[in-house]
């Protein structure tokens, strides 16, 4: 149901551009989710980058603030991971993520690549 895409490898200091499609879902059914992106490197947890509900967004740390922006696109009905000056750090396996009371849905990952 989600389709996430954007991901490649890039050198530390680059730029990539996250998409995450739900193409299924009609407008109204996309606006009522929070959505998010995880992360997942390798032998970790997935952890949560950036979030937002209702047009706020959240990160998880000062340090993404400031690299990261995350957006939806209610009419195209898509969320995006703006990513900036990334580091080797940043590199994993990207998911997106739609949650609402009593439903979720994770995308199917896009990797991420930083070389130093």
């Amino acid at each position: 149901q989600l389709q996430a895409s954007g991901g490649g490898s890039v050198q530390a200091g680059g730029s990539l551009r996250l998409s995450c499609a739900a193409p299924g879902m009609i407008t109204s059914e996309f606006w009522s989710y929070e959505k998010a992106w995880y992360r997942q490197a390798p032998g970790k947890q997935r952890d949560l980058v950036a979030s937002i509900n209702s047009g706020t967004p959240t990160y998880s740390s000062d340090d993404v603030k400031g690299r990261f922006t995350i957006s939806r696109d209610n009419s195209r009905k898509r969320v995006y991971l703006q990513m900036s000056n990334l580091s080797p750090d940043d590199a994993g396996v990207y998911y997106c993520n739609f949650r609402r009371a009593g439903r979720e849905f994770w995308g199917q990952g896009t990797l991420v690549t930083v070389s130093s």
